[in-house]
């Protein structure tokens, strides 16, 4: 996938990171929401930030946007201590989404866009320039309680971008979208990661991580139990299983291998087989295809990595039983 080429590219371009959050430390009352969490997210780059309901993802996301304050630790931003002088810099879409809906649709996009800085002409040009993107323009005289949710979240992600933030942080972006309406979103996000943008992404939707995020970051327990490079980390998980496609009897395939591997799985299809293998890790991928040729046409060989769904759902599970061990 180019995007995925792209992605490297960018990591490889920007070492520097917009944003750190050094040993983050957040109570309430008794709870502790982060104990000593850290994060630095990379200049231009999607950044991850996943973890489970309650894991205290939204508390350091309220406290990069300066809604609270750290107990302890401290937020950098491009370099500086994280001021209000940063908050015009950053975009944030919550959640919670929330529109007077008595108001005219383009009338709170720009009220809230010169709310951002700009000023009024540059913003309503800006403005029907993203409504016209997004195929909204003729909601622009309309009440906001006219709007279908999906046209409402359109018109909240446009008044976060327009002012081209250089962080921009999206809590759940694509939840009550619509498949043609989420492409719509994610191609923007990839566009401005393009441009220089710096995203931080929290979400639940892992196919979209995979797709999009360059690192990531899993608090669970109010704790960071995992960081790192999303192809990295798919890659430390492995659990050594090939996929080998192939043409011929099954039976030749399966005694062919079998004792020498585990075969974890034979799915006889109408133009051709696909087995699952593991091999050992000290084991070379090429003796198992050398070991299935004389058995059949091998048409394809490839290593099955994990899915950012099992690796979260393994951390996490992991995580909880040490927890309760403790």
């Amino acid at each position: 996938m180019s995007s995925v080429n792209n992605k490297n590219e960018r990591i490889i371009r920007n070492m520097s990171n917009l944003l750190t959050a050094k040993n983050i430390v957040k109570r309430y009352d008794k709870h502790t929401a982060l104990n000593d969490v850290t994060i630095n997210v990379p200049e231009g780059t999607i950044y991850g930030l996943l973890g489970p309901n309650g894991a205290g993802k939204t508390s350091l996301i309220r406290i990069i946007n300066q809604i609270t304050g750290p107990d302890s630790g401290e937020v950098l931003f491009n370099g500086e201590k994280l001021a209000p002088k940063h908050i015009e810099q950053i975009g944030y879409l919550p959640e919670e989404r929330g529109l007077y809906k008595k108001m005219k649709v383009g009338e709170q996009a720009l009220y809230l866009a010169q709310l951002k800085g700009l000023k009024e002409q540059d913003a309503k040009q800006k403005l029907r320039e993203w409504f016209t993107k997004f195929e909204i323009g003729a909601w622009w005289d309309k009440k906001v309680e006219e709007l279908s949710k999906g046209m409402a979240q359109k018109v909240q992600f446009i008044v976060t971008v327009l002012h081209q933030p250089k962080l921009l942080i999206l809590d759940e972006p694509f939840s009550g979208f619509d498949p043609i309406n989420a492409e719509l979103i994610r191609t923007e996000l990839l566009r401005m990661s393009k441009q220089g943008t710096t995203v931080i992404l929290s979400t639940h939707n892992m196919a979209s991580v995979e797709e999009m995020c360059h690192n990531i970051t899993l608090i669970n327990n109010a704790k960071a139990i995992l960081e790192g490079p999303v192809d990295g980390l798919r890659h430390k998980y492995k659990s050594h299983i090939w996929e080998v496609v192939f043409k011929g009897e099954a039976d030749s395939f399966k005694n062919a291998v079998q004792g020498k591997y585990d075969l974890i799985s034979l799915d006889p299809q109408a133009n051709a087989n696909v087995a699952r293998v593991k091999i050992s890790q000290d084991s070379i991928s090429n003796d198992l295809l050398k070991t299935a040729i004389p058995a059949c046409m091998v048409t394809g060989f490839s290593e099955v990595l994990p899915s950012m769904d099992e690796i979260f759902i393994s951390a996490v599970k992991g995580n909880n039983l040490t927890t309760s061990a403790q």
